[in-house]
C-alpha cells in the first residue's frame, strides 16, 4: 500500500481510490489551451478515447474524444468552448460508448485558469459516471435554458447569469457561493431526471 500526501495529511492510496470510486469519480483530465492538447489519467483515457494506452500522454483532435456519443459531440464541444471563454466552472453531462458498446453517462466538472491578460491557459477537472442516476432521458446542461419555464430552469438561468457576471477580482467567498449554487442546481436537475 502506498501513502499519498494531500494537503499535508498522509492518506492510504487504496482508501483514497475507494473513496473516489464510491463518489463515482472515474477519471481526471487537464486541457492545455495554449498547446491545444489534453492529458487524461487512465480512467478518463478509457472513457473518452476508448483506450487506456493514451493515459498521461498529450493528445489532441478527434482522438481526444473518440468515445463520445456522436449525438453529443457537437453540443459538447460548443459547450466546453463557451465555458472556457467565460472562465471559471466547467460543467457538462454527456454520453460515451464503452468498448463493449454500452453507453455510460458522464458528468465532467472542472475549472478554467487564466493568465494575467485574462486568456484561458488551462482547465482541469474530474469525470463522474452518473449512469446509475440517469433513466435514459435527455441530458441536462447547466447552461442557458429558454426563458420562462419551470422554477428550477429559471433558477439555473439566473445562477448562470450571476456566475458570468462575476469577475476574477470578486471576493473568493462570492465566487464559491455561486459555484456551489450551480452545483446544487445541477444535482437537483439530475435527481429530477432520475425520477
Amino acid at each position: 500500500m502506498g501513502i499519498t500526501v494531500i494537503d499535508g495529511y498522509g492518506e492510504d492510496t487504496e482508501r483514497l481510490r475507494a473513496a473516489l470510486e464510491a463518489s463515482c469519480v472515474v477519471g481526471a483530465w487537464e486541457w492545455d489551451h495554449v498547446g491545444g492538447r489534453v492529458v487524461y489519467d487512465e480512467g478518463a483515457a478509457m472513457l473518452l478515447t476508448g483506450t487506456p494506452d493514451l493515459a498521461n500522454r498529450p493528445i489532441s483532435g478527434p482522438m481526444a474524444l473518440a468515445a463520445v456519443h456522436p449525438q453529443d459531440m457537437t453540443w459538447l464541444m460548443d459547450h466546453m468552448l463557451r465555458a472556457v471563454r467565460s472562465g471559471g466552472l466547467v460543467l457538462a453531462e454527456y454520453r460515451v460508448f464503452k468498448t463493449d458498446g454500452s453507453v455510460r453517462w458522464l458528468l465532467s466538472r472542472g475549472r478554467t485558469h487564466r493568465d494575467a491578460a485574462g486568456q484561458p491557459v488551462r482547465s482541469h477537472g474530474i469525470l463522474m459516471d452518473i449512469t446509475e442516476i440517469r433513466d435514459g432521458g435527455d441530458r441536462y446542461v447547466l447552461g442557458r435554458p429558454p426563458s420562462g419555464g419551470a422554477p428550477l430552469e429559471r433558477a439555473a438561468d439566473l445562477a448562470i447569469a450571476l456566475k458570468e457576471t462575476l469577475t476574477d477580482d470578486m471576493p473568493a467567498e462570492v465566487q464559491v457561493a455561486a459555484e456551489l449554487m450551480l452545483l446544487s442546481l445541477g444535482r437537483a436537475f439530475a435527481r429530477r431526471a432520475a425520477h
